[in-house]
């Protein structure tokens, strides 16, 4: 039996736009300046593929260049991980997402930042302050625990989870770091219980770091001239919330692709939500510029539309974005503000599906002159993929057809 509950919950509480809205009026009533969010891919020069959170694009601002916008500063910014790939179909995680942050340039301390987010998530959400939990860092051998915010949540009634490395937040093995204070909301039916470190029942919704320090290559911590705060917000989980869903997949930002993609092509939950979440995020990518390509930027797009196409397959190989509505793709390019056109978009989905229809078929050709049905050595699977460019995660399709 396919299970389509994201699809088919109805939609109370605040809409998406209206989150937004309060979000962004909150802050611009205590000095936040909204600025533009930013293309997911970097600034030239720029080493990462994609930006990955809010504070990417503030980066330089960050260490300490001034801000033409002032020293507080909010904004919605789209954001795409690959590193939560193996996550996508469970209840939280999406490739493409979007983010709601506040940053304090060397203004306000870290406590002000806790207090305000506190405000305005029982307050201007109306969440129950019953079902929050915060974590904060509990030290480490470089630095001690942070407890001034572990304080403040205790004055605001919050509870709090002492953590280690989990409460800590890097731009990577060298560069910007700090500890962070996590605040978690109970999504169960029953009373929380537990703590985020036990109950699955935790959702992560804001998290607020204390720019501290620069990482050195040799791991020595420097402090920062100006400390910094800086805040992020998933706006899907946060709708999830608000709107009484299951998952971040029912709520009205992804509700209408769940919708259609499950009247199209039924499948069951998990395989649904991962169809949706890649195809919707090809959508966006390639909204910003990108084209599949081999490596980089237009592998990562290639590798999200062959996962979609891959499970799709799997139930029914005749199935073809072709089948895509138009509606469904320019709504999202219209939602994160883009100018590519739907026509655009199909072209770059149905000029790949037709790559990989010819690249599985090549595959299987090479795989039926093996003389055994033993399962794939990692010598063959790396022949495989330089010789006839078959990555490895692929290759089941391939045996399957």
């Amino acid at each position: 039996m396919n299970s389509q509950q994201d699809a088919r919950r109805p939609l109370p509480g605040m809409s998406s736009p209206q989150i937004v809205q309060t979000f962004c009026e909150f802050f611009r009533e205590r000095g936040h300046h909204r600025i533009p969010g930013s293309s997911l891919v970097p600034r030239s020069g720029d080493p990462v593929l994609f930006t990955t959170s809010g504070m990417h694009p503030l980066t330089p601002y960050l260490e300490g260049r001034p801000h033409p916008d002032g020293r507080r500063l909010t904004d919605v910014q789209r954001c795409l991980r690959t590193t939560d790939l193996g996550e996508v179909g469970d209840r939280t995680h999406l490739t493409v997402f979007e983010m709601l942050g506040s940053w304090s340039l060397g203004d306000y301390p870290g406590s002000q930042s806790l207090r305000w987010g506190h405000e305005l998530i029982t307050t201007g959400f109306g969440i129950d302050p019953g079902l929050l939990h915060a974590t904060v860092f509990g030290g480490s051998d470089q630095v001690g625990p942070d407890t001034g915010l572990a304080e403040v949540w205790g004055e605001l009634g919050v509870p709090v989870e002492l953590t280690g490395e989990d409460n800590w937040w890097s731009s990577g093995p060298a560069g910007l770091c700090g500890a962070d204070s996590e605040l978690f909301v109970w999504t169960g039916s029953a009373p929380p219980e537990g703590t985020p470190g036990t109950g699955e029942r935790w959702v992560e919704l804001w998290n607020h770091v204390m720019l501290r320090y620069r990482r050195l290559a040799d791991g020595t911590l420097m402090p920062l001239p100006r400390p910094n705060v800086d805040t992020g917000m998933g706006l899907e989980r946060l709708a999830t919330v608000l709107q009484g869903q299951v998952s971040v997949f029912g709520c009205d930002l992804l509700q209408p692709w769940t919708r259609t993609l499950g009247r199209l092509w039924p499948a069951q939950e998990t395989s649904l939500r991962l169809v949706t979440d890649h195809l919707r995020s090809t959508v966006v990518v390639i909204g910003d510029g990108v084209t599949p390509s081999s490596t980089g930027r237009g592998y990562v797009l290639r590798r999200l539309i062959r996962r979609a196409l891959t499970s799709l397959w799997r139930d029914d190989p005749a199935r073809s974005l072709s089948d895509l509505p138009p509606d469904l793709t320019g709504q999202t390019l219209s939602h994160f503000g883009q100018l590519t056109s739907p026509v655009q978009v199909m072209g770059v989905l149905l000029d790949e599906e037709r790559r990989f229809r010819d690249l599985l078929s090549r595959g299987r050709r090479v795989l039926s002159r093996r003389h055994n049905n033993e399962p794939l050595t990692e010598e063959e699977l790396r022949y495989l993929h330089q010789t006839h460019g078959l990555p490895r995660e692929f290759v089941p399709a391939m045996l399957s057809g």
